[in-house]
């Protein structure tokens, strides 16, 4: 099968499609035939840091270090212990992460547990690019953020990849959403459902909105978390993507019966099960700025490097 192998840590000249044998599938793992693998922040963060690879995709001694966690394809094969799939079932996920999910191939080994079968009306393309980015919002807003109907949230970068998803996920749970962008993509916030927004660019946030019962703060800008924490009504909740927590700012949180945690996307059957049920149901959908062929992960990987895409990346395989 052919495959993108990353020869090095360092630039996107790294990325090297090579022939290589296909997976030999455990007995709770099922063989995907790929068609789509989503790209992400993490992907390129991970192709060019050294300490990033080892602590997000933890590869063995002398295997070939193949990126992605995000696939969407056919299945081929299953092994023993495997209930809920079988040839020729179309299926989507984030698989293994964190850990090496191996999603940039034609073929990828896939534990059962972190797949869901892909809904009639979802393409590939939008099903795999629905993995990571679509999860990470599920973990923040719900398992995490506990949304509920009547919520004000407030949703940073509303306009990127995990910002659409989570944009649409708080109006199926009813919530009030206030989104923030550039001027540029207010158009298309709004049509993700958001019912305010707020231009980064001309307005603070925090001046804005100070009663919000969940803020979703997906960038890793100093003070921005100190700035969410103002906007969050005392015992509202905070949940940050990128940013840890200084000791600091948990007691400020703290003073304010605030809820902080910092989320790191897991794996898990029982959530993309989820966002399939809102793919079918046409509560969510997936905005793709880019599909690149195989042959130009390169670019796909210098267009999510621009921190500016609306929505998603993907590449077909």
């Amino acid at each position: 099968m052919k495959a993108i192998v990353l020869k090095q840590v360092g630039g996107t000249e790294n990325l090297e499609i090579r022939d290589i044998p296909v997976p030999v599938i455990n007995d709770n793992e099922v063989l995907v035939r790929n068609h789509a693998a989503g790209v992400n922040p993490v992907d390129v963060f991970v192709r060019a840091n050294e300490g990033a690879l080892k602590g997000y995709l933890q590869p063995q001694e002398g295997e070939d270090i193949i990126i992605g966690w995000d696939i969407a394809g056919e299945v081929t094969a299953v092994g023993k212990n495997v209930k809920q799939f079988k040839p020729g079932d179309a299926v989507f996920g984030m698989v293994n992460f964190t850990g090496h999910g191996k999603a940039y191939a034609e073929y990828v080994a896939a534990p059962e547990s972190h797949l869901a079968l892909k809904p009639a009306n979802t393409s590939y393309e939008a099903a795999a690019a629905a993995s990571l980015a679509a999860l990470t919002a599920w973990q923040a807003l719900v398992t995490y953020g506990k949304i509920k109907k009547g919520d004000k949230v407030l949703i940073h970068a509303a306009a990127g990849g995990v910002g659409h998803y989570a944009v649409q996920i708080a109006k199926h749970f009813g919530a009030y959403v206030i989104g923030t962008s550039s001027a540029a993509k207010k158009e298309a916030m709004l049509r993700f459902g958001a019912d305010e927004h707020i231009d980064y660019n001309s307005r603070q946030f925090e001046e804005v909105v100070t009663d919000a019962d969940i803020v979703l703060d997906s960038l890793g800008t100093p003070g921005h978390l100190d700035r969410s924490l103002a906007a969050v009504k005392d015992g509202g909740r905070l949940i940050s993507i990128l940013a840890f927590f200084s000791d600091e700012q948990k007691q400020k949180a703290a003073a304010k019966n605030v809820y902080i945690h910092r989320v790191s996307v897991v794996s898990s059957g029982d959530d993309i099960k989820s966002i399939a049920a809102l793919l079918e149901q046409g509560a969510v959908h997936s905005e793709i700025a880019h599909v690149y062929a195989f042959e130009e992960i390169a670019k796909a990987h210098e267009q999510v490097a621009t921190g500016k895409t609306l929505g998603k990346v993907v590449v077909k395989v």
